[in-house]
């Protein structure tokens, strides 16, 4: 092998190794970066993240986000107590005599009452359950002779049956204290000594929601006018398949929506955001931005990932912009306590100012980082930093409504707090068996929601409505 031969071969091995070694570049800075996201995945939970607490790993005590109050555990000094009050006219009353002197053991059976001393003992009687006969008299005609029979009751309709107020229990213990059928009927039977079926347990639930099916859509109604409406969705499983509940809400409506999408599809079959024109607080998913309502974020998810940031990612401008969104929150409490309707101009151009000069220097920290390797379609990955700076920077509109709006909550705590009881059924009764069946559930709790947040009591609504005569909420 000549010399030219020779150099062509180390040649060849030489590019060999050079293209190995990139290849081998390559890989690792792709696993640096895999690292790097697993060990933020490992570090991200609920306090830190959108991360409920029930997937918290048992590795740290998840901090809260309010701060620490100054004043005692316990109630209050000088707070109202509370206890139970004697009833003027109690239903049955034991009389104790005493029947010797507890001194000489002299007979006092005859002796007149100088005294009595009162206590009340509040119980419910031994049974629970009274049987009414309904009894449909026959009469005959004196001039006709013809004999005529009195119509029953319309809710009464079978030889024996169960009354309202029983079927209104056993909905309000499914539907509103989420309990599983099965252990619906066992709690009947052990509580009020009736028995009753899955299925017409089943049967009284679709007519409570066949009832309110047209207070329904005037609360959908009554949404589509609010000037402030929350949103949210969670995922639940009907008859086996991944679909989605989602929640439109007020102070004083709730509506809950079950689809097999997450997204635009399911928004616009419910009927509601379409048509809806005033201010959406949700948590920036971004389906929830392509209507054309005006938008404000919930700033409990920004303090959460700037949490994150500051802890793990050490951005010391993360934890400044935390307390500059909290020292703004403070400002909007005290101004709405003296009666203002809004902030100073001066004031809210400091707030917006501290606001952006918070974000220019995040911006210096953390450039946007070059495109390098080959070109790809879409848009290129950027770290999480620059992911919620782009967010805050972008849509800081949405981000500071509250400030601008006092009509505007700080957060989305609302929906979340009304969407909390899905998630607890999961957790009690699991999934839906059919869409029929999810349906209902929507149905019912839109109403008992709503009426709960407007004062009502809701064992007489639910008997009002089995006996179809809903109440309507206020709107």
């Amino acid at each position: 092998m000549d010399k030219d031969q020779q150099i062509q071969q180390k040649d060849q091995q030489i590019a060999q190794l050079e293209a190995a070694l990139q290849q081998a570049v390559q890989t690792i800075e792709q696993l640096q970066q895999r690292i790097q996201e697993l060990e933020q995945r490992l570090a991200k939970d609920s306090h830190n993240s959108h991360l409920p607490p029930s997937s918290d790993r048992f590795v740290r005590q998840p901090k809260s986000l309010r701060p620490k109050s100054e004043k005692p555990s316990g109630g209050q000094k000088g707070h109202p107590g509370k206890h139970l009050m004697m009833s003027a006219t109690p239903d049955h009353i034991i009389v104790h005599p005493p029947d010797l002197c507890w001194d000489c053991q002299q007979d006092l059976t005859t002796q007149p009452i100088l005294a009595i001393t009162r206590r009340q003992v509040i119980d419910l009687p031994t049974s629970a359950v009274q049987i009414w006969e309904h009894q449909a008299q026959t009469k005959c005609c004196p001039r006709c002779h013809s004999q005529t029979t009195a119509p029953f009751p319309e809710q009464v309709s079978a030889a024996v049956q169960y009354g309202s107020t029983i079927q209104a229990i056993a909905v309000y213990l499914s539907q509103v204290q989420l309990l599983p059928n099965e252990r619906v009927c066992q709690v009947m039977k052990d509580l009020l000594g009736v028995t009753i079926s899955c299925g017409s347990l089943h049967n009284w639930m679709a007519r409570c929601a066949q009832a309110i099916e047209p207070i329904e859509e005037q609360i959908k109604t009554a949404l589509r006018r609010a000037k402030v409406m929350h949103q949210d969705e969670t995922g639940l499983y009907v008859a086996g398949t991944r679909q989605w509940m989602h929640v439109a809400c007020t102070k004083t409506l709730t509506h809950f929506g079950v689809h097999e999408k997450r997204g635009r599809e399911a928004m616009d079959s419910i009927g509601i955001v379409p048509h809806f024109r005033g201010i959406s607080v949700h948590d920036g998913w971004a389906s929830y931005q392509g209507y054309l309502c005006q938008h404000a974020l919930c700033n409990v998810h920004h303090l959460r990932e700037l949490t994150f940031l500051a802890e793990e990612h050490q951005q010391a401008w993360a934890a400044e912009m935390i307390d500059l969104l909290l020292h703004i929150k403070d400002a909007v409490h005290d101004a709405q306590s003296r009666g203002h309707s809004a902030l100073s101009p001066p004031v809210r151009a400091e707030f917006e100012a501290l606001y952006r000069a918070w974000l220019r220097q995040a911006d210096l920290l953390n450039p946007q980082q070059p495109h390098t390797g080959p070109v790809k379609r879409g848009r290129k990955k950027q770290s999480v930093v620059r992911r919620l700076l782009t967010r805050l920077r972008d849509q800081q509109t949405w981000v500071l409504a509250f400030m601008t709006d006092f009509d505007v909550p700080f957060d989305n705590s609302l929906a979340e707090r009304d969407i909390r009881m899905m998630k607890v059924q999961q957790k009690v009764s699991g999934c839906f068996r059919s869409q029929e069946g999810a349906s209902v559930f929507c149905r019912i709790r839109s109403y008992v929601s709503t009426m709960t947040k407007q004062g009502y009591a809701l064992l007489p609504l639910l008997e009002m409505a089995l006996v179809d005569h809903p109440i309507s909420p206020t709107f």
